[in-house]
């Protein structure tokens, strides 16, 4: 099989000793089944980029070098923007994530004609970060319809050209993962996910933390605000309208007049969903663009 149209993009932060290990082993592998390799070095302040130009003699592997830390999305961001075939893969530099896995998804998003596949994870085992998992998972939820489960898996596979149109939305941060994945089911594009296996990460520790789900979180809300602004409006504006009309029954009933308190809450309802019919107009607007 010739899998020239396909080239992963690992961002490396600090990743010396994950990296001395993993990378030999992937570049065998993209030699093997002609793939391109970009590794972001994103201003590591160990010997990140030294393993690196030690392991760049077979023309596979390509460095982008970060001057200063931009972050996990930051650095997936410069290494799609220098991609020239037609799929990317995702993936992380700790080496948890299986080369045979990388086959599998090239394999099936050819097959399935899909635009992104995601590598879903087993249950963590880590019941502070499974929680928070969770809780975004329900968030997003809430706002949209989300085929998938493993929203903020590293793993990864996307058409290029889908990729670069919506990487500058996407944050610098760690909410990256997720919010990539949120554009391409907001706008319409086939997205499926497959069991993936994990590797014991070799060296360190993971950098996610509660900041890192909080910010998650705002940037969900900012996406759906974005492109779907009437999912938050609508229900905040019916909440007042319907708190006002409760508010009023009994004062009604009763034959004390309209409620000041209540004709506010109406009113507010009544502007909300105002300004939420208004920034869906602008979000359509965009879209065009």
């Amino acid at each position: 099989m010739d899998n020239s149209d396909l080239t992963i993009v690992i961002p490396a932060y600090n990743e010396e000793q994950s990296l001395q290990e993993y990378l030999p082993r992937l570049l065998k592998e993209c030699l093997k089944n002609n793939w391109k390799l970009i590794v972001v070095n994103d201003g590591s302040n160990d010997n990140t980029l030294s393993v690196l130009e030690q392991h760049n003699t077979l023309g596979v592997l390509s460095i982008i070098q970060h001057k200063l830390n931009k972050g996990y999305g930051g650095a997936l961001k410069s290494g799609i923007m220098a991609v020239n075939t037609e799929f990317i893969i995702t993936i992380d530099a700790d080496g948890q994530h299986k080369v045979e896995d990388v086959q599998k998804m090239y394999s099936l998003i050819k097959s399935k004609d899909a635009d992104m596949i995601v590598g879903k994870r087993k249950f963590d085992s880590n019941i502070y970060r499974n929680t928070g998992k969770k809780l975004i998972r329900f968030f997003a939820r809430r706002l949209m319809t989300i085929p998938i489960e493993d929203l903020n898996s590293g793993m990864k596979i996307y058409r290029t050209e889908l990729a670069k149109r919506y990487v500058k939305y996407c944050p610098n941060g760690m909410a990256f993962s997720d919010i990539i994945a949120l554009l391409f089911i907001n706008n319409r594009h086939l997205v499926i996910e497959i069991p993936i296996e994990l590797n014991n990460r070799m060296y360190g520790e993971s950098t996610i933390n509660t900041q890192t789900a909080i910010t998650t979180v705002y940037e969900i809300l900012n996406i759906v605000l974005m492109f779907n602004p009437i999912k938050i409006f609508l229900p905040a504006g019916l909440f007042f309208i319907i708190a006002g009309i409760v508010w009023e029954i009994p004062i009604a009933f009763a034959n004390k007049g309209i409620s000041i308190g209540a004709s506010l809450s109406i009113s507010i309802g009544i502007i909300i969903i105002f300004f939420g019919l208004l920034a869906e107009q602008i979000s359509q607007i965009r879209k065009q663009l």
